[in-house]
């Protein structure tokens, strides 16, 4: 598995996932415009976790270059959703941070409801920074929901990766 920059020709896979199911009540499906904007903006990297069958997931991280350091990390999918990757992806999606974009801190957010989400962050070693209440307007479910506040430190990440000392 290896992490690229998307292309314009991996704009209708984005946007599937958007779509799908599993997806659609979290992430926000944009056009062809707002994907390209990603793809020009040096705050911004939209990027593509392939496989040797072909795209597997998407991420998309934000404020690259914030002179605190921190990254958001806005977007995350996988187009096998359950199938035992999550793990490894969130992972990969972690050390690209701080080891290729060289964040000091790494966020991101979940909604309420999206529990499977909130556990998988916890797992890769997030800490649970915060609620927003009645943040996001949900459509679908005609209220709004709370908003899930997350985030991982360098140190943090440095610490997770050292090896064990005997």
């Amino acid at each position: 598995m290896i992490l690229r920059p998307a292309t314009p020709a991996d704009f209708a896979f984005i946007r599937g996932l958007a779509g799908h199911p599993d997806y659609a009540p979290f992430i926000t499906d944009e056009d062809e415009a707002g994907l390209e904007y990603y793809l020009n903006n040096t705050a911004h990297r939209l990027l593509i976790w392939q496989d040797a069958q072909g795209p597997a997931g998407l991420a998309l991280y934000c404020e690259i270059g914030d002179p605190s350091g921190r990254v958001e990390l806005r977007r995350l999918a996988l187009a096998r959703p359950s199938q035992g990757e999550g793990p490894v992806f969130l992972q990969a999606l972690i050390d690209y941070a701080f080891h290729d974009l060289q964040a000091q801190r790494l966020w991101l957010d979940a909604s309420a409801e999206n529990i499977r989400a909130q556990e998988a962050y916890l797992k890769a070693g997030f800490v649970f920074e915060g609620r927003q209440r009645a943040h996001w307007f949900r459509p679908a479910l005609g209220h709004s929901v709370d908003l899930m506040l997350y985030g991982i430190l360098r140190h943090e990440w440095q610490l997770a990766k050292a090896p064990l000392q005997p």
